[in-house]
């Protein structure tokens, strides 16, 4: 990772600040196969931190369940019993197995009547990083209860060039008033990272909505991360760019984006109005608040062009995006050739589970979002994709994968199909396709999981 200091006028600050990055850009490898100590090392930490945090953030304190899973085995170390005793206490701790149906992912998750952050390892070692880790997951636990859940979808605008381009105007702008240190030069940042961003969904009908969702969903988790895993200021403001500069990186930003710009907004409404997380509600946008502290008017300004100059002076993010653009066309092309035109294994979506890379995302224009690392589960059994593509289409009612010539339609280039018992492949509505169904039992009498 690296991160330029463009026209900062503050030597001493952007020293502190790019020592910090350099910390948390070399940290090492992450943590090997867990064992019952080291679990009860995070677990320990975990509590302590939101013991020292006592609610006082959110209202709620963010203790409680937490389970740390090895992915090899499912073996679980968590921190106290499930409500149906699937957990057994051992030398601190509960231990046990994860089921085979149940998803594996750093999240919130309900499993046998209990509500837990679950936490799969390898673990990060950096400290930073861990215990923003922990804290994000743990806040996520209790999002729904707060009234900061949204339901999230599209945002596929962000994976075009005008969407990337101006998102990346809008974060380095960003990055600039997290540096600055005077009110006015921060506003003056501030109104430059407004102008992007109010250009961005001038573009783009429904953008704000969609942006503002995953905002609050991820990016208050990552908030509550920075704000609370980490005690200096200072430090909370370098993992802020420092995250605006990593997932400039992200192969996509369509549902990774929230990742690096809620930190950014959280801070500076910290210091813009201490009171800011009170004002949230159901249709909350972090810009729009920030916009409203600070006094600035979001509307779109003719200078638009000029702004962007400050920021790309040699048009060098410009050249990249749009090389990126048309490299993107090409994959569009592929997969809809693959997975709308050409023969596929159509999948109905019912009880899903999902399990992916959200930084893998890639938005087939007006179809749905390409998923090339996914594992889905629903009644029918398991698809996993791995270096190849599935689609799931943009009603979440169906997803696709590529059917290969003579295949037997349960494995295909990049992806395997294993199907619950009672479950048979079966001609799809076009000619070529397949689909699956149940038979008479499972149709009267559906599968629970």
């Amino acid at each position: 990772m690296s991160v330029r200091m463009i026209g900062c006028r503050h030597p001493s600050r952007a020293g502190r600040v790019l020592g910090i990055l350099a910390a948390l850009a070399l940290a090492g490898p992450a943590t090997a196969a867990p064992d019952p100590a080291a679990s009860r090392e995070v677990i320990a930490q975990a509590q302590a931190l939101c013991d020292r945090d006592g609610g006082a953030l959110w209202g709620v304190s963010l203790c409680g369940p937490l389970m740390i899973v090895d992915p090899a085995d499912r073996a679980v170390v968590a921190n106290q019993a499930d409500a149906k005793g699937a957990l057994v206490a051992r030398d601190g701790a509960y231990v046990g197995t994860l089921p085979a149906d149940a998803m594996l992912a750093n999240t919130a998750m309900d499993w046998s009547g209990t509500r837990w952050t679950q936490l799969l390892w390898p673990l990060p070692t950096e400290p930073a990083l861990l215990r923003v880790m922990l804290l994000h997951e743990m806040f996520h636990r209790e999002q729904p209860a707060l009234g900061l859940a949204r339901d999230e979808a599209g945002n596929r605008h962000l994976d075009s060039f005008d969407g990337r381009y101006l998102l990346q105007m809008e974060w380095r702008a960003l990055a600039h008033a997290l540096m600055e240190d005077g009110p006015d030069a921060r506003r003056a940042r501030l109104a430059d990272a407004f102008a992007f961003r109010q250009a961005r969904r001038a573009r783009f009908p429904g953008a704000a909505a969609e942006e503002a969702a995953l905002e609050i969903n991820e990016g208050l988790a990552e908030y509550t991360g920075v704000r609370l895993g980490l005690a200096a200021p200072e430090q909370r403001r370098a993992y802020a760019i420092y995250a605006l500069a990593r997932f400039v990186d992200a192969p996509s930003f369509v549902r990774s984006f929230g990742y690096a710009s809620g930190p950014a907004y959280g801070l500076l409404l910290d210091q813009a109005d201490p009171q800011w997380r009170g004002k949230l509600g159901a249709d909350a946008d972090l810009g729009r608040l920030l916009a409203g502290a600070v006094g600035i008017d979001a509307a779109v300004p003719a200078d638009l062009d000029a702004r962007a100059q400050r920021y790309d002076p040699e048009d060098r993010v410009r050249q990249a995006e749009q090389t990126r653009e048309r490299e993107r066309q090409a994959r569009l092309a592929a997969w809809r050739s693959q997975l709308v035109d050409g023969p596929v294994l159509v999948l109905p979506l019912a009880r899903s589970r999902f399990q992916f890379n959200p930084q893998t995302l890639a938005a087939l224009d007006g179809v749905g979002t390409v998923y090339p690392t996914l594992r889905l589960a629903d009644d029918w059994g398991e698809l996993v994709v791995d270096g190849g593509a599935a689609l799931v289409h943009a009603d979440r009612k169906h997803a696709t994968v590529a059917l290969p010539r003579g295949g037997d339609g349960r494995r295909g280039d990049g992806w395997t199909l294993a199907l619950e018992p009672g479950w048979s492949l079966v001609p799809g509505e076009r000619d070529g396709d397949l689909t699956v169904e149940a038979g008479q039992a499972q149709r009267t009498a559906p599968t629970t999981k």
